[in-house]
């Protein structure tokens, strides 16, 4: 995604990233981190949360991450902000990423910067308009949880981006799509 890609989809101020990208070592503290912001989401949401799954390298096993929890929200229509927003803001969430042009998807952060306990990534999709993402998302990660040999061909990719300086953390997002769409085939997963 160039930068003004970027910018046209960012809430709020975009800012190079100031620091390198830092993966660690699979955290086995990670999962329970999870369970922890899925039950605060449920409970504001109730309902109206169809389904909320760990995805990302924080959610497989022995994969290397950046430490910030990626979830995955399933709500009836992700375009439909006023549904789901004012409670996921009342617990902390801020949305970030607003992409109507692409799946209706939305991106809620917490930071550890604004005094939460942990980084989050919050993607919110319905499935209406973005089953084909939904299951490449949760099918990657599936994938990685079971098969060793591309679970560390994945992480030694990231450990070498890592190496790496990035304007954004979305260039460094973005120079994983190779070795992802790779392992996406491999799967049999949606192109």
């Amino acid at each position: 995604m160039d930068d003004e890609a970027l910018r046209a989809v960012t809430v709020g101020e975009l800012k190079p990233y100031a620091v390198p990208v830092v993966v660690l070592d699979y955290d086995p503290a990670w999962p329970s981190w999870f369970e922890a912001d899925r039950a605060e989401i449920v409970a504001a949401l109730g309902e109206r949360a169809v389904l909320v799954e760990h995805t990302g390298s924080t959610s497989v096993p022995g994969l290397v991450a950046k430490p910030i929890i990626d979830m995955l929200l399933l709500v009836t229509e992700s375009a439909d902000e006023e549904s789901y927003l004012p409670a996921l803001e009342s617990v902390g969430y801020r949305l970030r990423v607003r992409q109507p042009e692409w799946l209706e998807h939305r991106c809620l952060i917490r930071r550890v910067v604004h005094g939460d306990q942990h980084d989050v990534n919050l993607h919110v999709f319905c499935r209406s308009r973005a089953a084909e993402e939904i299951e490449r998302i949760l099918g990657f990660r599936d994938w990685l949880r079971t098969h060793d040999e591309d679970r560390d061909r994945y992480a030694a990719v990231k450990r070498d981006l890592a190496r790496r300086r990035w304007k954004y953390v979305q260039n460094y997002a973005d120079a994983k799509t190779e070795v992802i769409k790779e392992i996406h085939e491999k799967a049999g997963l949606p192109s």
